[in-house]
């Protein structure tokens, strides 16, 4: 499953994003470190064709994809030398896939902040430069082994070698290592480097129309946006569903699957209709390894058809007859919104 890690300062108000976006009950309290050991919750993606094709199929299930999201620890200055809960918290956040940073922008008297002052630049600042020195440890960790096995002629060590010299020089600039080629990168996917990863900008803020004058790429964020968590917080609370609607949360969701270039193809009939989330530009049979692997192994050909298409017509026998429903082979590029049904 997908994992996203929401991160940021003690009291930016990450838990109160969590139980927003999980509608699990966490600990939100007025001191660093209310959170220690991570929450966790998975959280479906909303579509609104899953819902579309489950009514096509009258299906007695309805599977959305999922992102599991990890309410991680707060980070303080010094957290790759351990301060505060510094190596639980970088260590956490090694296992997800991307990160959704919570920044304040607001000063409240009741909130504490841990450098007594409320500037989302600084402390933006503050944890890329924790996790740059981070990766810095890992990088020239590794290097130190890597040179002895370069020695003996390894052509391997040579080319890790190469890339971990290249992502140091980087990383000592004060840069994340995504700025490095996708070749050297390649080389050393197995760090699993915190600067390596998909990061997403939340705004806690007052008003959700408040912005951050901020050069997104300067500080290595793939998308950003604005919320009020403790209004969400509030309106997740309520039983009254035409309240609910005045939530912004599943734009984060959304965003969090965009940032990571995925798309859905679907699976639909009376048993179940169910979401499945691949890697853009996947071949059909890559796209049946989220099924299982033999979906990829024993690949055969796939009956192909638009979401779109199939609910127009209202039905696989008047879309066959129409020759929208297609056989593809094993080099097909399953398109967003696919329904699919495999033979192996």
């Amino acid at each position: 499953m997908l994992k996203i890690g929401i991160v940021g300062l003690p009291n930016v108000g990450k838990s109160t994003l969590f139980k927003a976006l999980t509608k699990k009950q966490v600990d939100i309290a007025n001191y660093p470190f209310a959170t220690i050991d991570p929450n966790v919750g998975v959280v479906g993606v909303p579509d609104e064709r899953l819902e579309k094709l489950t009514e096509f199929s009258h299906s007695k299930k309805t599977i959305p994809a999922s992102i599991e999201f990890v309410d991680i620890a707060g980070l303080v200055k010094g957290a790759h030398k351990g301060e505060g809960l510094g190596n639980k918290f970088l260590s956490n956040i090694r296992e997800v896939d991307a990160v959704v940073e919570v920044v304040r922008t607001f000063a409240d008297e009741n909130i504490i902040h841990v450098a007594n002052t409320v500037n989302p630049k600084d402390d933006i600042e503050t944890i890329h430069t924790e996790l740059i020195f981070a990766d810095l440890a890992s990088v020239e960790g590794t290097l130190g082994k890597t040179e002895k096995l370069a020695r003996g002629n390894d052509k391997d060590a040579k080319e890790k070698q190469t890339a971990l010299e290249e992502v140091r020089t980087i990383l000592n600039t004060g840069e994340f290592a995504s700025h490095a080629p996708e070749e050297s990168k390649e080389n050393i996917r197995d760090l699993n480097l915190l600067t390596m990863k998909t990061f997403i900008l939340l705004l806690n803020a007052k008003e959700e129309t408040d912005s951050l004058p901020l050069d997104l790429g300067k500080y290595n964020f793939k998308s950003a946006l604005s919320l009020n968590l403790k209004l969400e917080e509030e309106i997740q609370d309520m039983d009254d569903n035409e309240t609910k609607t005045l939530s912004h949360i599943n734009n984060l969701i959304t965003k969090a699957y965009e940032a990571l270039d995925l798309i859905t193809y679907f699976t639909t009939g009376e048993d179940e209709t169910r979401a499945w989330p691949i890697p853009r530009d996947s071949t059909a049979p890559r796209a049946g390894r989220a099924i299982h692997s033999d979906f990829e192994e024993k690949f055969i050909r796939a009956e192909i058809i638009h979401c779109d298409k199939l609910l127009e017509t209202g039905s696989y026998a008047k879309a066959r007859d129409k020759g929208l429903l297609r056989t593809e082979g094993k080099n097909y590029i399953v398109q967003d919104g696919d329904v699919i049904e495999f033979k192996i």
